[in-house]
């Protein structure tokens, strides 16, 4: 009956405001994408701005595409993670609206990957050789960076996991 009484409240309810669903493999995870997209944009030349390092690239753009659609799960909970536990934490820009606005993303990518979890736990987002490695190749490109110009970078490549995000 519970069951029964909380399914009959989300049809009740209204979507959030700009959340879309957005197909991983068998992962159906929505997100308001074009929030993201805002804080990022207010931000995104100042961060740019701050990195030093135009030879080289953490998120390169086609390293997020080219393997099995069931492996996008896994990959987009490991980046978001990614992003959770090395960029945001050292991402310091002494402006406290910028920190503002990247501590909204940080928090709209928590809220993000507790639905990845969600999957992870039903045995929905399971990980390939694939998707692995290819997030092994980021962490190996962020590792090679000190830290916090590796995080200001990878945060400034927003836009190329936003685009891949979107693609689904």
């Amino acid at each position: 009956m519970q069951v029964f009484f909380s399914l009959f409240l989300c049809l009740l309810l209204p979507p959030v405001l700009g959340d879309r669903f957005f197909q991983f493999g068998p992962c159906s995870i929505s997100m308001n994408i074009h929030e993201i997209r805002d804080g990022f944009g207010t931000i995104k030349k100042v961060i740019q701005a701050r990195d030093p390092i135009r030879t080289a690239s953490i998120l390169h753009p086609h390293s997020l595409h080219n393997f099995q659609i069931l492996d996008s799960c896994c990959l987009a909970r490991s980046i978001l993670r990614f992003y959770l536990d090395k960029v945001f934490r050292h991402c310091e820009t002494g402006s406290l609206y910028i920190n503002r606005k990247i501590s909204g993303i940080a928090n709209s990518f928590l809220s993000i990957e507790k639905k990845f979890r969600v999957c992870q736990d039903e045995n929905m987002c399971n990980c390939g050789e694939e998707a692995i490695n290819k997030y092994h190749q980021i962490i190996r490109n962020y590792e090679q960076m000190d830290v916090t110009l590796a995080a200001m970078k990878a945060l400034g490549e927003l836009d190329i996991l936003l685009n891949w995000l979107e693609a689904y």
